[in-house]
């Protein structure tokens, strides 16, 4: 268990780029036959991943010192979206079929959560978000096609892309979490520009589908601070409330976004001038 304390902005400035990767950069997420969490403090957000290989990935009741409670989503909720080979999820005796780029909620109170693959060769990895929550909504799955989609960008300021929203008020209720995933078109390599923050939640990255030469440069900071991260494939970012968050590739790559917060509006940005960036 990684745990992650709260950084302020004024303190993040100060920080160099090694200081900067050990507060914000999530570089284990998928080890075969493991469950790999990092417990943040920013708005109590589990971030991780589960990849069984030879044999089931089961969440431990034993993590009492972080969650206070006697199992693990006795209190939370959590999603995940399997970016890896075909799989399921069995949630208290119940099997769920969890295929490439589809995602399962699983709502407060589920208490035995089991992940499996199909196949060794080309095993399932589950990309893991969980966040507190007051009220145990229905379990389910959701597919690609049943994910609302946005399309945004243009080719010519090299970011057009589809957001594939999987855990939003429009498809499932949820208690505060958040999920999807944003694909870019081909040769388009900014996730998004302007930028923007999110004062009223805090959010999460993980960057996939990336060449093995290739990087993310991922940035960060107050509008008028800038930092920035290198990230590589199937590695997580923590994002402040009080952070810009976008990024830019040396190639083309995928992402999955998770938030957590005061609300669910989706649209619910602060925007910033791109004259402000500094």
């Amino acid at each position: 268990m990684d745990i992650r304390q709260s950084i302020p902005s004024d303190y993040a400035k100060t920080l160099d780029t090694d200081g900067l990767r050990k507060r914000f950069l999530v570089e284990r997420i998928f080890e075969a036959d493991q469950l790999c969490l990092t417990y943040s403090h920013d708005d109590r957000l589990f971030i991780g991943g589960a990849m069984p290989v030879r044999e089931p990935v089961v969440i431990p009741t034993s993590m009492k010192q972080q969650t206070g409670t006697d199992y693990f989503l006795e209190r939370r909720e959590l999603g995940a979206i399997n970016i890896g080979g075909s799989g399921a999820i069995t949630i208290d005796g119940e099997r769920y079929t969890v295929g490439t780029h589809e995602a399962c909620y699983i709502g407060c109170g589920s208490r035995d959560v089991q992940f499996e693959s199909d196949s060794a060769e080309q095993p399932a990895k589950f990309y893991i978000n969980s966040a507190p929550a007051h009220h145990a909504y229905p379990t389910r799955t959701i597919t690609l096609d049943q994910a609302v989609k946005e399309t945004l960008g243009d080719a010519k300021t090299s970011n057009r892309r589809t957001i594939n929203k999987y855990l939003i008020p429009d498809v499932l209720p949820t208690c505060q979490l958040l999920m999807g995933m944003t694909r870019l078109e081909e040769n388009s390599l900014w996730n998004t520009m302007p930028c923007h923050t999110h004062e009223r939640r805090m959010e999460a990255y993980l960057y996939f589908d990336m060449a093995d030469d290739a990087v993310v440069f991922h940035m960060m900071g107050e509008p008028t601070e800038t930092r920035h991260l290198v990230m590589r494939n199937e590695q997580v970012v923590i994002s402040p409330s009080w952070s810009v968050h976008t990024g830019v590739g040396t190639g083309s790559y995928t992402f999955i976004w998770g938030m957590a917060g005061e609300n669910q509006t989706f649209p619910d940005m602060d925007m910033i001038a791109m004259k402000t960036l500094r």
